[in-house]
């Protein structure tokens, strides 16, 4: 990359709170998402979804559908294969954290990798509930939603199974030919033999199994978007919120088998993405068949039904952990069988990949094997959500750490200094492969210590006992490794009308990139933010991009950023000289203006615009516009790390747990704009409370789904989350020219485990070891009754 000066010091903008350019038009009702888009003429699409797990398809039966009032096309699997279409391609297998080139999971003799396809509308059978079977286009929705209740379906129901457990037992239904056992891949990482030896040798293992539950990835927005065919140029357009809309256009060409130029998609304003929506859905892929085949722009939207049932969605990993420690409470070695339900079809195996990446997270852990495998199942298929694997591997180490303390007779703090690593250990290669470069995780965990005053927990913990209630605390160190897509772009114009031109291909669903890169770039070149103008989020706008997700949009934007500044002050540089008549070594920029030594004259990069445009006596090579673009393939390593400390009560009578207390210190780098890091900070940890305490997403045992709306699925509420206490630190990382390590996932990452190590530490007063979320109410009444 390259090494932007430092230009407008006098008046820095990175590291200022400002309050976020966009959340005006938001908050006012001026926003501009899916649903909000209506085109002239345009007509209504409406799924009909299965109603069984898994089904046998004899036939589907539209005629009395097609007769009914205002509908235009009813469209099933064989309409859609009789146009010539394809399904929807999948990338399960994500690039490698180091080399982009190696895939991380790669077939063995005994299991391949599955690549399932994923056809917008269901073929033979279905294999979840919600899987569209056929779409209803009508003139109005009411209209569309009676002619798809219209549509005959022949099922012929089939034994269906949700969990990875079930569908590896003997017996078990398969879903996929390609894929005795129902495992979409199973792969081994470390010295499985050495470890095996010193987990034989060490003083104490612990071993213990880790559920992290199902969750529903519960956007504000639910899915939509319009879409609409243009016949004389023979271009599709897709409005549509998603976190890549070149992302998007890669799979719907595939599926529509067109070029990438003659299909565009556009992003509006999204409400919430957290990696679920990052791949393509088939409903976009078949609203676009639908606009090319009536002539009309088609819109859809979800409601939340639909949404709760087929949004791809998170977790559902089960890790068996065995952690092994010498007589002194040291690591010794690390065994992990990480099982994950991938669901129905092979969408996403990212959140596998980051849970064994960070296994040892940020302690000296001399050696880990560990064993990774994928079952596909019965339901909506699963990818990243969130912290994709990094709060899954947190809360095995966390809570392992928590119980070795139990049986070695030590301190919970003690067990955790004997074994984090120090400023002196770094570089560090951790036993997984990643090289941390920075990060002070001892002073992350003192501080938070002392911040959440640890020691007078005791105090609290009477007080709450005398009013009946169980009180405990918890404490969780972590370390995360943001990867994500290995490419980026960014293209920067300095406009004459005073306005510097962004053009990213990452996108914001609610991080408020309009704010934070508009700081970045305004120190880069001298400007205010407000005339920075950001671009993203449309493919005939932006050459490409990778979208936003695993904390990589200001990670790797802000050194494209400092790059393409470079070149155009390069380029402004020279102009500049022209202009005051002077050597080009000798113009300075500082706080904005070029000069030179021996002039009053001075230039901001605007007047320099402005003459490149307007100066006729200027060389031809100078009368261009100041632009510049950078780009990259690879990764820009980073290393966000912290620590968090939480209590909580427990009403041994109700079950209920109450969050009262939350601190947390994050280190994502420079902060760049302090406000709207806390705020992720904030929504991070709140998402992780909603998993701990309310959130499981449950099938019966006929696979059908019993969460499928906000009264049965355990949203977090208001009244749940305390106030935080959360702080910002930073132990410089060299990995980019603005020290950015990424906060989007810092507040998620270890809020599970300091919050299982709270409630168990509560429930030990009454002998419970170790305990699985949800926490419910029901759940921990039970254990407190049972033990």
């Amino acid at each position: 990359m390259g090494n932007a000066e430092s230009p407008g010091r006098g008046r820095k903008w990175v590291g200022r709170p400002l309050p976020r350019f966009e959340d005006l038009r938001l908050v006012s009702g001026a926003g501009q998402y899916s649903d909000d888009i209506s085109q002239p003429g345009q007509a209504y699409a409406v799924f009909l979804r299965s109603p069984h797990a898994h089904a046998k398809i004899g036939s589907v039966d539209a005629a009395r559908a097609r007769a009914m009032p205002g509908v235009l096309a009813v469209l099933t699997h064989e309409d859609y294969v009789a146009a010539g279409l394809a399904s929807l391609p999948t990338m399960p297998v994500p690039a490698g954290a180091l080399d982009v080139d190696d895939p991380v999971f790669k077939p063995t003799p005994e299991t391949p990798i599955l690549v399932t396809p994923q056809w917008p509308l269901a073929g033979d059978r279905v294999r979840f509930p919600g899987e569209p079977v056929a779409m209803v286009v009508a003139e109005t929705i009411a209209q569309a939603h009676d002619a798809a209740e219209a549509v005959e379906v022949a099922y012929e129901a089939l034994p269906a199974v949700t969990s990875a457990a079930g569908a590896l037992a003997e017996g078990a239904p398969v879903l996929w030919p390609q894929a005795p056992g129902n495992v979409a891949f199973d792969n081994t990482f470390g010295d499985q033999k050495a470890v095996e030896a010193a987990l034989a040798q060490a003083h104490l293992v612990i071993e213990q199994t880790y559920e992290n539950p199902r969750i529903s990835s519960a956007f504000m927005e639910p899915r939509g978007g319009i879409a609409s065919y243009h016949q004389a140029s023979g271009r599709y357009t897709l409005m549509s919120g998603c976190q890549g809309a070149h992302r998007v256009r890669m799979g719907v060409c595939g599926a529509l088998k067109e070029k990438p130029e003659n299909i565009r998609v556009i992003c509006p304003d999204t409400g919430g993405g957290f990696g679920s929506r990052n791949d393509p859905y088939p409903e976009q892929v078949c609203i676009l068949w639908a606009a090319k085949l009536i002539g009309r722009p088609v819109k859809w939207t979800n409601d939340r039904t639909e949404s709760q049932l087929t949004d791809y969605q998170g977790r559902d990993i089960q890790s068996r952990t065995r952690l092994g420690f010498d007589r002194d409470g040291r690591i010794t070695a690390l065994a992990v069988d990480v099982l994950g339900n991938v669901g129905a079809q092979t969408i996403s195996f990212v959140q596998l990949h980051n849970t064994w990446r960070v296994a040892p997270s940020c302690y000296r852990v001399p050696m880990a094997a560990l064993r990774l495998r994928g079952v596909v199942t019965n339901t909506v298929p699963t990818g990243p959500f969130r912290g994709a694997g990094r709060p899954e591997a947190m809360l095995a180490m966390e809570r392992s750490l928590d119980i070795a303390a139990r049986k070695l007779g030590l301190d919970r703090l003690d067990i955790r200094r004997r074994n984090l690593l120090t400023r002196n250990d770094l570089p560090y290669l951790s036993a997984t492969g990643l090289t941390y470069d920075s990060g002070d995780f001892a002073g992350n965990m003192r501080k938070v210590l002392e911040a959440a005053d640890w020691k007078g927990f005791e105090k609290r913990r009477k007080s709450a006992a005398k009013a009946g209630l169980l009180a405990g605390i918890g404490i969780a160190n972590y370390v995360e490794c943001p990867v994500g897509a290995p490419h980026e772009r960014v293209d920067l114009r300095v406009l004459p009308d005073d306005v510097v031109e962004l053009v990213i291909g990452t996108q914001s669903t609610g991080q408020g990139h309009e704010t934070s890169f508009a700081q970045v770039v305004a120190d880069m070149m001298g400007v205010t933010p407000e005339q920075v103008r950001m671009i993203a989020g449309d493919t005939d706008k932006v050459v490409s991009g990778g979208g936003t997700h695993s904390d990589r949009s200001m990670r790797l934007g802000s050194a494209l950023m400092a790059e393409a500044s470079a070149k155009v002050l390069a380029q402004a540089r020279k102009v500049a000289a022209n202009l005051l008549d002077a050597p080009e070594d000798t113009i300075s920029f500082d706080d904005g203006l070029f000069s030179t030594p021996g002039s009053n004259r001075r230039l901001s990069i605007f007047d320099v615009a402005r003459n490149v445009q307007d100066n006729a006596g200027l060389p031809q090579a100078l009368r261009e516009q100041l632009a510049a673009s950078a780009g990259m393939r690879g990764r820009i390593a980073a290393y966000p790390t912290g620590a968090a400390v939480c209590e909580v009560e427990i009403d041994p009578e109700t079950g209920v747990v109450t969050l009262t207390r939350y601190t947390a210190f994050d280190d994502v780098g420079q902060p760049v704009n302090p406000l709207i890091l806390h705020g992720q900070v904030h929504g991070g940890i709140a998402q992780g409370v909603g998993q701990v305490l309310t959130e499981n997403y449950a099938y019966d045992d006929d696979g059908q789904v019993l969460t499928a709306s906000f009264q049965d699925y355990g949203m977090p509420r208001a009244d749940m989350l305390p106030s935080y206490d959360v702080y910002l630190v930073e132990d410089p990382t060299k990995g980019n020219p603005l020290r950015i390590k990424g906060g989007g996932e810092g507040g998620t990452t270890p809020a599970p485990a300091v919050m299982m190590n709270a409630i168990c530490d509560a429930l030990s007063a009454r002998g419970i070891e170790h305990f699985d979320m949800p926490a419910t109410p029901l759940r921990v009444w039970r254990a407190l009754h049972q033990s």
